[in-house]
């Protein structure tokens, strides 16, 4: 198989779908959620491929436009997961005035 045309590994929709499933693991022996924010771009390309359909060909054939859809969505989601989750308790505060300037 050669992985610059369509007959690579990153090409079938499972091996992204098993990405995702694996780094959905791995987030759960990490803090934060950053591995959980690249299993969801991966669980979004796999999804994308295995709808098919001219986007997923399209998708399968460019190894380039791929990584970019899986960063994108990465970051998506990752930017989603720390809207929803908030601010961790430990965080340091930022104050935008001061109490003694009154």
């Amino acid at each position: 198989m050669d992985m610059m045309t369509g007959d690579g590994l990153w090409s079938l929709w499972w091996v992204w779908l098993a990405l995702a499933l694996g780094l959905g693991i791995l987030e759960i022996l990490a803090p934060g959620f950053i591995l959980l924010g690249f299993a969801i771009g991966a669980a979004v390309v796999g999804a994308l491929l295995a709808l098919g359909g001219p986007l997923g060909a399209y998708l399968g054939g460019s190894f380039t436009l791929t990584l970019v859809v899986f960063a994108v969505f990465s970051l998506i989601g990752w930017i989603g997961l720390r809207r929803t989750m908030g601010v961790r308790k430990w965080q340091v505060k930022t104050w935008d005035r001061d109490i003694n300037e009154d």
